[in-house]
């Protein structure tokens, strides 16, 4: 068979000059069971695995190895992309070492244990307990099962990443932090390994500029590398920097290429600033599961497929939930000027040692993934997962948070941080809430509340008959105001038609209060049993009753004064002429001169070019960056039935924001609970 995934995992961080993949077929012997084989680099869970089963706990992977004689005289490095949950790697039956944590990669020098052009056995010992409430492991399910077991998913055991071998200089560079953050050069930071780490002589070359740093004693280095005409990183302009560096001389040399860009992302009181200028984050969730594979995608297409169809959509970020995504999507991301929210997966259940096992994941996510310039934020805790549902009522719940947050800010200066995604913030660079809410007319006025601090409280459901009211703060020291407010979970509604209305209802609530910096939908593609996507989870597009999803995630977009009143019928049919108020929320850089027009058309129809010329009401109107308009009013006749009221604003003849509003005939609910007309 071919092999799966055989691309270099780590083109962000590059030595595809000298490597091997392993992944491919391996023996597999599950604890009291007979030995079969497994396709890694997929869970054993999946189907793609060939594996298939669910709650088996332990393991042992087996592969013949190789290493090319050309490799000889150079250092040998088995790397892995992620094991869960505990990985006892072995050569030959000799330990090699041994791994915790199912997300973060790891790797062993293997020099001593085996000799180029001589097959030696690689074995690896898996230990994945199903009980996972005490260990970080996101949604996957787990028996006992998680108090948010609804939500969960299949497990993910075993080797879920990829499996290859690097030929390194025998003093190598080990790890490179590259910040870009000044806007106008590079500081770089490191550690080397191998024979002579001491003293070793680091030559970096970016753009033909040559720069060498001497590490210390302990084979540290750091240094700053200039740049002729500092070019900046944006998702308009996503301009990469290739780092070069190299440990030694001639064909012996240690050789790897680090990826990066300049690009500062920080808070003004509650703003958020990409470059020196406002960005509005309009982002969604993304949790990264296929069908047959899990947590691993089953191919590079799809893994980056993902990133293409959220720009389609209209947003600019993806907050990728509770998982270190593979380092081949952060790069894409980086290319394509994509925003990432990166987070870590998070235990479910508070002890010190499980908020300690969450910690000790913090600097491989920062070392591995804190060079892409397309990680804008950093996420911790999700919805006190981990914290017991309790960071008010619990001071030792509340000081794990806070330890969280300084823990991540002592790794990262560069980016905003999120303690615990959700509510009852403690200590967190951005005030983020998660609320769901079928109700048009209470998501209006909540968010209005929620804006203008007349309120701080929502309700959060917990459970199938478990509401409480939730706090954007978790602490009566926490301060109320300079702090930027954004939404990071929201979404409603059962079937996909009503899941598109709320989409364009919800989104214009949110975007009519400038207080907000920004919000995050769930979710880009239904995974399991949860099917609150805009994706199914083969990634096909659902019924939007005529909704593009990009019109409301547009930088501009129109806001109507009206609470809608369901899916498909925002209006009765108006029997005497209508007055609309439309405002618009506009994110660019500029101020910009426009006209808004409306015409009716036929019920459920696409904005056909023929409505602009059959106008029937239209408005001029000036609108200011960052400011929602004030309304206009459009005062439109009667249809002679129902009908779909198209709205666009125009720049010099072209449409830069799109919605509709559809009239139609209103049913009420008879006394039996049937719905009548």
């Amino acid at each position: 068979m071919s092999v799966p995934k055989p691309e270099y995992p780590r083109p962000d961080f590059d030595r595809s000059e000298r490597w091997l993949t392993l992944n491919g077929d391996w023996g597999f012997e599950p604890a009291g069971g007979e030995p079969t084989s497994i396709v890694v680099p997929f869970a054993w869970e999946t189907s793609a695995s060939t594996v298939h089963r669910t709650w088996l706990e332990s393991a042992v992977y087996r592969r013949a190895v190789t290493v090319p004689t050309e490799w000889n005289g150079s250092r040998v490095i088995l790397s892995f992309g992620a094991v869960h949950h505990v990985a006892r790697v072995l050569v030959d039956g000799q330990l090699v070492g041994v791994h915790t944590g199912g997300y973060t990669s790891f790797e062993f020098d293997i020099t001593e244990f085996v000799t180029p052009g001589e097959p030696a056995e690689l074995a690896v010992e898996v230990h994945a307990p199903a009980d996972k409430r005490a260990i970080p492991h996101g949604k996957q399910r787990s028996i006992p099962q998680d108090d948010y077991d609804g939500v969960s998913f299949t497990p993910t055991s075993g080797i879920w990443q990829s499996v290859w071998l690097e030929a390194r200089g025998r003093t190598y560079v080990a790890a490179a932090a590259v910040r870009g953050d000044s806007l106008t050069e590079f500081a770089v930071s490191g550690s080397v390994a191998g024979d002579a780490a001491a003293g070793a002589s680091v030559v970096v070359t970016v753009e033909g500029r040559q720069t060498t740093i001497v590490a210390d004693a302990d084979g540290r280095f750091e240094g700053i590398l200039a740049l002729e005409d500092p070019r900046l990183w944006s998702p308009a302009d996503p301009q990469l920097y290739s780092i070069k560096f190299r440990v030694g001389d001639g064909a012996a040399a240690d050789r790897v290429v680090a990826t990066a860009g300049l690009r500062s992302i920080e808070t003004r009181g509650e703003s958020l600033y990409l470059n020196g200028r406002r960005l509005y984050v309009r982002g969604v969730l993304d949790q990264g599961y296929w069908p047959e594979s899990g947590l691993t995608a089953p191919d590079d297409v799809s893994l980056v497929r993902d990133l293409d169809l959220a720009r389609e959509l209209g947003f600019n970020l993806v907050r990728k939930h509770l998982k270190f995504e593979e380092p081949r999507w952060l790069h894409e991301a980086d290319r394509m000027g994509m925003l990432v929210w990166a987070e870590p997966a998070c235990p479910s259940r508070f002890t010190p040692e499980a908020a300690q096992a969450f910690e000790e994941q913090l600097p491989d996510l920062v070392q591995r993934d804190g060079n892409h310039p397309s990680i804008v934020v950093w996420g911790l805790y999700n919805e006190e997962w981990g914290l017991d549902w309790d960071i008010p009522g619990s001071s030792e719940r509340a000081d794990a948070a806070v330890h969280a947050y300084e823990t991540m800010r002592a790794l990262d200066r560069s980016r905003p941080i999120v303690e615990n995604s959700g509510w009852s913030h403690v200590r967190t660079d951005l005030v983020d809430w998660h609320y769901y809410d079928e109700d048009p007319a209470k998501w209006a006025a909540n968010l209005a509340a929620l804006a203008s601090g007349e309120k701080e409280t929502f309700e959060v459901k917990l459970g199938p008959d478990f509401f409480v009211d939730k706090s954007f703060y978790g602490s009566a020291d926490f301060p109320r105001a300079g702090v930027p407010i954004l939404n990071s979970e929201f979404g409603a509604g059962f079937t996909s038609l009503e899941r598109a209305w709320h989409v364009r209802w919800q989104t214009q609530e949110i975007r009519r209060h400038d207080r907000f910096a920004g919000y995050v939908y769930t979710e880009l593609t239904d995974v399991e049993h949860e099917m609150a996507g805009l994706l199914d989870t083969e990634r096909r597009r659902k019924d939007w009753g005529g909704l593009n999803p990009a019109d409301s995630n547009a930088d501009t977009v129109l806001v109507v004064d009206l609470v809608p009143q369901r899916a498909g019928a925002d209006i009765p049919v108006p029997s005497e002429p209508l007055v609309l108020d439309v405002r618009v929320s506009h994110h660019g850089e500029t101020s910009i001169d426009a006209v808004l027009h409306a015409a009716w058309s036929a019920p459920g129809s696409p904005l056909p070019p023929a409505s602009r010329e059959a106008v029937d009401a239209r408005a001029p109107q000036t609108v200011e960056p960052f400011a929602v308009s004030e309304p206009v009013s459009l005062r439109l006749p009667a249809p002679s039935g129902p009908a779909r009221l198209h709205l666009w604003l125009e720049v010099d003849g072209r449409s830069i924001a799109h919605t509709f509003v559809d009239a139609a005939e209103i049913e009420q609910p008879n006394r039996r609970g049937a719905r009548t007309s």
